[in-house]
């Protein structure tokens, strides 16, 4: 057999234990470069979002056979790719050499000639350790941790676990994939003198704000999991360790923990607003409800950046719009010399951060109220007498355009298009529908519509019980709302992406304990 070539073709990657946070940056650097990702069915929605948006996506799940008349599938598609020259990311739960089956498919690879590389992941151990404030190993009680597989009877013949050993074992034990033989695997080990009364504990989907544990006695174990409904996967850990854990952890603590939160904003702009809401315990969805694209006519643009000096002030009312503009700038050839001749408004501070990074200083903001009002109020004295240039999207309110024109002229431009894309056959009117997502944050009245418009008679009715709750980023999204026969929960105080989470802290401290889904 020949040696591979020190170019690998293949990544055999560590996804975590769920939470997009835990993945390493070598993780994400591969998948935003991969040809194919193939996926273990347990990786989520979120960090596939990070693979290449031309990628082909493959679950493992869809492979002909059984679980495990699978593996010879997975071998020859990770083979053949990278033969064809593709970059293949197999993206595996937690860590790839932990009980991943990492080390065969990097067999099979070596066997073919196919140059790989291993990411290593976050296993379900240290995730479970860190979020429930749990330290598996200390100098006062536990000096080794044990990774253990239940995926074996404890007392089928010839089993290689050596169950009296582990019985006898000064540490920690962490068990992976044994909640199915929970009984069998306490009966094993108190038979081989394992205390019946050790501390013990069991969590399900730890690291992520789904998060759920119950503590007991060994003895007691399945019961209690049990009683609280925790099932796969999940993870037994066994030992002092458990006596030590901070109930609630620093995670469980967070505002959000466990409150499930539906993002509704454009793609390109909800990942930051995911990450904070995540970072607050939260378990996040995400719905793009509207495209933002280059407006369908760019002539009436392209005319008035060549003719800038014509008005006193361009009126930026959002971030798009001031990327748009100046990409077009751009694509004329033109630069930021342009603007010397005029003078910038933003209606918030997104919309002037994004003025900044183009090294541009807006000459008016409004001090608190960000939005169309605001920016009147706050513009009204400087442009009486004046012209005004009205960068905005293709649709919108009218208000700002009506209040400026008592005082000034003021035209209007396209800077970007609006399109409805709330598919509604998305996941998440499903977990709608089921009451599995208790927040809808509302980032515009037009992102309102268009994901309202999708909601059926049952995610009605849960609306109007309370059971979902409708967050609104300013007034003027909650009266869209209204006036679609929805009440609001809440309404953002800052009307900014950071001032809806507060919204939604705000409702999840007034009624913090809600039933976990399924």
């Amino acid at each position: 057999m020949n040696p591979p070539s020190s170019d690998p073709h293949v990544f055999l990657v560590g996804a975590g234990p769920g939470a997009a946070g835990l993945l390493t940056l070598r993780a994400a650097e591969v998948l935003a470069r991969a040809d194919l990702v193939v996926h273990d069915q347990l990786v989520p929605r979120r960090i596939l979002d990070l693979a290449n948006p031309g990628a082909e996506i493959i679950c493992v799940r869809d492979l002909p056979g059984q679980h495990p008349e699978k593996y010879p599938h997975i071998y020859s598609l990770l083979v053949d790719r990278a033969n064809l020259g593709q970059c293949v990311v197999r993206l595996k739960g937690g860590d790839p050499l932990v009980f991943g089956r990492g080390g065969e498919e990097a067999e099979a690879l070596r066997a073919a000639g196919v140059a790989y590389e291993i990411v290593p992941g976050v296993t379900a151990a240290l995730a479970a350790s860190a979020f429930l404030d749990m330290p598996l190993t200390h100098r006062g009680y536990a000096s080794a941790v044990a990774l253990i597989t239940g995926h074996e009877l404890p007392s089928k013949p010839g089993n290689r676990i050596d169950w009296e050993a582990l019985a006898k074992f000064p540490g920690t034990l962490a068990i992976y994939m044994g909640i199915a033989r929970l009984p069998l695997i306490v009966a094993e080990l108190i038979r081989f003198g394992k205390r019946p009364e050790t501390p013990a504990c069991v969590v399900e989907r730890a690291g992520t704000g789904d998060m759920r544990s119950v503590t007991a006695t060994l003895a007691s174990l399945d019961d209690a999991r049990r009683q609280a409904g925790l099932e796969a996967p999940g993870l037994i850990l066994i030992g002092e360790a458990v006596t030590h854990r901070r109930d609630p952890s620093w995670f469980e603590s967070r505002p959000l923990f466990g409150q499930r939160v539906l993002v509704t904003r454009p793609r390109h702009q909800a990942e930051t607003m995911i990450q904070r809401l995540e970072s607050l315990g939260a378990v996040t969805y995400h719905l793009p409800a509207v495209e933002i694209r280059p407006p369908t006519d760019p002539g009436p643009l392209d005319a008035a950046i060549r003719l800038l000096n014509n008005w006193q002030w361009i009126v930026f009312t959002s971030a798009n719009g001031v990327d748009f503009f100046v990409n077009r700038v751009k694509h004329l050839g033109l630069d930021l010399r342009v603007f010397g001749g005029v003078k910038l408004a933003a209606i918030g501070p997104k919309t002037a951060a994004a003025l900044r990074g183009y090294h541009l200083e807006p000459d008016t903001t409004p001090p608190s109220t960000f939005s169309s009002e605001g920016l009147a109020a706050t513009l009204a004295p400087h442009v009486a007498g004046t012209r005004v240039l009205l960068a905005r999207a293709n649709r919108g309110r009218e208000f700002l355009s009506e209040e400026l024109s008592k005082t000034a002229v003021v035209d209007r431009v396209t800077v970007y298009d609006q399109i409805d894309a709330a598919d509604p056959h998305h996941e998440a009117y499903g977990l709608l529908r089921r009451g599995e997502i208790r927040f809808v944050a509302l980032s515009s009245s037009n992102v309102a519509k268009a994901v309202l418009a999708g909601f059926d008679e049952t995610t009605n009715a849960r609306v109007r019980r309370g059971e979902i709750e409708l967050v609104a980023i300013s007034p003027e999204t909650g009266r869209a709302i209204r006036e679609l026969g929805y009440p609001v929960a809440a309404e953002a105080e800052r009307f900014t992406a950071e001032g809806l989470i507060d919204a939604v802290i705000s409702l999840a401290k007034a009624r913090p304990h809600v039933p976990h889904p399924g």
